[in-house]
């Protein structure tokens, strides 16, 4: 785990037994460590592929309708046990729920990005902010028939 900087809040977590994800893919990006990895998502990003694996492949079957996508993902490589961060940017302390730092207790990620094709099992996407061989959890359309109106 890195270093607790002054002003973070820590705490000691037992094992959790209460939840189960199956991951249904793995995202590819340009970036391998978190310093590197942008901090929001741009649609004008680099491509990024979202490799899909069996037996989810069918599940694909109408998301080229889609311009738009939400994908979900799990933060393997973040800590999950401060409640108080203290941001580079901001330098003050602030309680984990008020940020967007992949710092969580269920690190989960979401992002809304531009699908720009479907290659097979693998969509083509810009717009991620993760980083290299994170897990994907699930895809979900930007908007649908079922979606809340705005």
């Amino acid at each position: 785990m890195s270093e607790v900087r002054d002003g973070e809040v820590r705490i000691d977590l037992t094992e959790a037994a209460d939840a189960a994800l199956r991951f249904i893919g793995v995202i590819h990006t340009p970036w391998s460590d978190r310093k590197e990895c942008p901090r929001q998502g741009r649609i004008d990003g680099p491509e990024c592929r979202v490799e899909i694996f069996d037996p989810w492949v069918p599940a694909l079957a109408g998301l080229e309708a889609f311009a738009s996508i939400e994908l979900f993902y799990w933060l393997d490589r973040s800590r999950r046990d401060l409640v108080v961060q203290v941001p580079r940017h901001s330098g003050q302390p602030s309680g984990t729920f008020a940020l967007r730092s992949p710092v969580r207790p269920n690190p989960i990620g979401l992002s809304r990005v531009k699908l720009e094709r479907i290659e097979g099992n693998v969509l083509v996407v810009r717009g991620l902010d993760c980083l290299d061989g994170t897990p994907l959890v699930d895809i979900k359309p930007d908007r649908c028939d079922f979606s809340a109106k705005d």
